[in-house]
């Protein structure tokens, strides 16, 4: 297959290729991603510690399900996870057994479509990134780009709509057990509560094929938008055209709105706009936002940092610091990892929040009422708190910025 994709398949279609999904080699490479990925249990309620006693046994039965064509998914366990605004966005979980199955599925044809993929597509492909997308807009935002189309589809992942999508597949897999493996995961059923329905639309959230699927259905656009010499970055179902003028912008859109209308799919009519970047306007992509030639986290991912910290840093924590400290370390840690490349008074201010967080802590266990404040900043200056070990995002900062100097 290696060789094939090399040096391609006649007609660029590939015939045979469900004996890669099934083979005993495949199987086993896929369960080691999803052991290592762990995760909870679907709606058998198997966890992956429970899969891995017997795993042999387990993978073979799964090997020769797969062959015999006897293989079908188990419905995925629907679960809510909060986000910031207060709303809930829907989240399936396959059993292990079908996470397996899902992962051997998509190695094998990831690197089919992933050869035709276009430059401007980051989202959930191999060696590309969040952090080289954000890149991108960066440089063409500096380079005198100044209109975006801030685009967004409404709720993408549910409403892909099946046929299209396995006609779109159908153009490089020709191989009919692998055609019908896809439409078994899209079909799955949901299990919410006691319910259990069928989708007629959509790959559902936290199914391992469903990024990949996603991006196979946005390819056409992809192709389409850099055909017509538009600098479109797209992120799975997060998108933003740069413009050098109005007129570009308006084609943009319209192009966009276009083939989302043929392709059965909505654009957001509210979080849909074109922004004048040279008039002050500002516009959000992946976390960050994009306003007067600075980048800053967004609104929400500050609220979602400050909700994490705040969970652990209650006053009533009965643990010591030096444990608070090593919980939220990592957290605060990773957000700097990503949004590093925002305004320094940034990362001063969230600083400041969480020692008064932990002043607040002492506080209490002083028998005092209140925040963190006046005299607690002498009881416990700011050392104090590096001494012991405390992630200094301004700190971290300061010695990137020094690194980048002295090179």
């Amino acid at each position: 297959m290696l060789s094939a994709l090399e040096n391609g398949v006649k007609g660029g279609v590939w015939f045979s290729l469900v004996d890669k999904v099934y083979s005993g080699r495949a199987l086993a490479s896929a369960w080691e991603g999803v052991k290592s990925n762990r995760g909870a249990g679907g709606v058998d309620r198997q966890t992956v510690e429970q899969f891995s006693r017997g795993e042999a046994g387990r993978l073979r039965t799964l090997s020769e399900a797969l062959r015999t064509g006897r293989y079908q998914p188990q419905p995925v366990r629907r679960v809510y996870i909060p986000k910031p605004d207060g709303r809930r966005r829907p989240m399936g979980i396959p059993t292990v057994r079908d996470r397996i199955v899902q992962t051997a599925l998509r190695n094998v044809l990831e690197p089919i479509f992933e050869k035709e993929f276009v430059d401007g597509s980051y989202g959930f492909r191999p060696g590309r990134s969040a952090k080289d997308a954000l890149r991108r807009v960066d440089h063409l935002l500096k380079s005198g780009y100044g209109y975006v189309v801030d685009a967004d589809i409404q709720s993408y992942f549910d409403t892909i709509p099946h046929e299209p999508l396995m006609r779109q597949m159908a153009t490089r897999v020709a191989d009919g057990k692998v055609l019908a493996l896809v439409r078994s995961f899209l079909t799955q059923g949901v299990m919410e509560g006691m319910t259990q329905w069928t989708p007629l639309a959509g790959s559902p959230q936290g199914a391992v094929i469903s990024p990949l699927l996603s991006n196979i259905y946005l390819h056409p656009l992809d192709v389409k938008m850099e055909e017509q010499g538009f600098a479109m970055i797209r992120y799975a179902d997060d998108l933003v055209v740069l413009c050098r003028d109005r007129e570009q912008a308006t084609r943009a859109l319209q192009t966009i709105t276009d083939w989302m209308s043929q392709a059965g799919l909505t654009l957001h009519p509210d979080k849909t706009r074109l922004v004048d970047v040279a008039a002050g306007d500002g516009f959000d992509f992946l976390g960050y936002r994009f306003e007067r030639g600075e980048r800053v986290p967004r609104d929400k991912s500050l609220q979602k940092f400050k909700d994490a910290i705040r969970q652990r840093t209650r006053r009533t924590n009965g643990q010591s610091l030096d444990a608070i400290m090593a919980t939220i370390n990592p957290i605060i840690r990773g957000w700097f990892a990503y949004f590093k490349h925002s305004g320094w008074w940034v990362f001063r201010n969230l600083d400041r929040w969480i020692r008064m967080r932990l002043r607040s802590i002492l506080r209490k266990r002083r028998k005092r009422r209140g925040r963190g404040r006046g005299a607690d900043h002498q009881r416990w200056p700011n050392a104090f708190f590096v001494s012991r070990g405390l992630f200094t995002m301004l700190r971290a900062y300061e010695h990137i910025r020094q690194s980048v100097t002295a090179h």
